[in-house]
């Protein structure tokens, strides 16, 4: 099943006003591997007017620039019959010979820096001389690499990029209508693929989405065992260290503390790569509603990502019984703990929902969980609750309080009674503030007057 273009209006709409001034351009787009930066820019340029479009690899610099001149041939008739010694040479030879206003594209930039560390001198010299009659474009999928050439005022380019694109995953909200399943369904899809455009089309040449695990990722010559690592890869040099940090994360290990004595290693230690992994937006770090993100010492990290919380989980634990094909076995843990994995994401998903949002004529800012102890009377020690969803309003006269469920015939007069009960003891619930009850559950549930019951299907909507 083909899966349509989704989304990404935006970022078509800045990449085409760029390209639409009288000043030749110069645009960065890079983001993670397979987020679809490739195909975004196809959609804005035109090979038939001209335009040329150049991968990168890990050849060398002088076969590269061969490999170049070839492509350029398609539109420049005779451009590869002259050998060109550098960058530049071939640079402002194409600039004299492009005919009306074309984008050349550069992809894969950093497999061409690798091979000539001085080309973003070339292209600094270039664009600072305004020598190129012809915008460009230079795409990278290793995000740190990327924000080095173009964000480190150290770097030649610094400060020479007219647009700077980053492209993120595509919101849940898509995934429906992607693979042409129900909005419940989906929440369980994105459970596992998160919002990775090439994640879905994979996914979309399946039945269900049992074969799809089975084949795609418990596979060992399925096309995203593999997957964590080559992401990595792009990124950390410690990729060992890194995929370690991961899987410990993603067992169970959220405080630094934890994280740190099980890989025997300080938490000093580990502060670069927790910092890399969260601005490469693969882990986060929460901390209770109303703490200080960075001050709280009640921090905890969680894998960002789905794919790779699902790879954690149930792959790199198990990968020995997949060595020896044993996906099945591996599938029966998959299948008994699905239902619990998805609720954790399910909770984000909720959250996401209601940040920015407006709800029942109320905006709420950013949510988040929170966790603590409350006094009730007579529980002299306190008792620890948690709160899937908090969310104060923009004119901070309302709360909202929610309780996320993914599971079947929930009771939910009970589940509204029980968070009922707690809102009285909450430390951060401020006098006059009127308090919003909501459920987050799969399917519409009757619950107590006063208590909101939000869907899948409108989370998702």
């Amino acid at each position: 099943m083909k899966v349509p273009f989704l989304d990404r209006q935006k970022d078509i709409q800045r990449l085409t006003q760029a390209l639409g001034r009288e000043k030749r351009q110069f645009i960065v787009l890079y983001g993670r591997r397979r987020i679809g930066k490739s195909t975004l820019v196809k959609r804005v340029m035109d090979t038939a007017k001209g335009d040329i479009y150049f991968v990168g690899d890990q050849t060398t610099e002088v076969e590269q620039r061969r490999m170049m001149a070839k492509t350029i041939a398609f539109s420049i008739v005779g451009f590869d019959k002259v050998v060109y010694p550098d960058w530049e040479t071939l640079f402002l030879a194409l600039s004299r010979q492009v005919a009306g206003r074309v984008t050349v594209c550069l992809d894969e930039f950093p497999y061409l820096v690798k091979s000539c560390p001085s080309l973003p001198s070339t292209l600094q010299r270039l664009i600072d001389s305004n020598a190129l009659s012809y915008d460009l474009i230079v795409c990278g999928s290793s995000q740190q690499l990327m924000q080095g050439y173009i964000l480190d005022k150290r770097e030649p380019l610094y400060g020479r990029a007219d647009e700077i694109i980053r492209l993120t995953p595509i919101p849940a909200q898509y995934l429906a209508e992607a693979l042409g399943c129900s909005k419940l369904q989906s929440v369980e899809e994105y459970a596992v693929w998160g919002g990775v455009p090439r994640y879905w089309e994979l996914r979309a040449d399946y039945s269900d989405l049992r074969t799809a695990i089975q084949r795609l990722i418990l596979d060992a010559h399925g096309p995203l065992y593999e997957e964590p690592q080559r992401l990595l890869r792009d990124d950390m040099r410690d990729t060992v260290q890194t995929s370690t940090l991961l899987s410990v994360i993603g067992n169970g290990a959220n405080r630094i503390s934890e994280i740190a004595a099980r890989m025997e290693r300080t938490a000093a230690s580990l502060s670069e790569p927790i910092a890399k992994l969260c601005d490469l937006g693969y882990i986060m770090r929460e901390v209770p509603y109303g703490e200080n993100e960075k001050k709280s010492k009640k921090g905890i990290y969680r894998i960002a990502d789905p794919l790779l919380d699902f790879h954690y989980r149930f792959v790199a634990p198990y990968r020995s019984l997949l060595e020896l094909g044993r996906e099945e076995a591996v599938m029966g843990i998959v299948e008994a703990q699905l239902s619990q994995y998805t609720g954790y994401w399910w909770e984000r998903l909720c959250r996401q929902y209601v940040s920015g949002n407006s709800i029942d004529g109320v905006i709420y800012n950013r949510a988040s969980r929170w966790w603590g102890k409350i006094f009730p009377e007579g529980v002299t020690e306190g008792k620890m609750v948690e709160l899937d969803v908090v969310a104060e309003s923009i004119d901070r006269r309302h709360i909202l309080i929610g309780e996320c469920k993914w599971t079947n015939n929930e009771d939910a007069p009970r589940v509204a009674q029980k968070l009922q009960a707690s809102i009285a003891h909450l430390p951060f619930v401020k006098k006059g503030q009127q308090v919003h009850v909501v459920l987050f559950m799969k399917e519409d549930g009757a619950a107590d007057e006063g208590v909101k019951v939000i869907t899948a299907e409108e989370v998702m909507g």
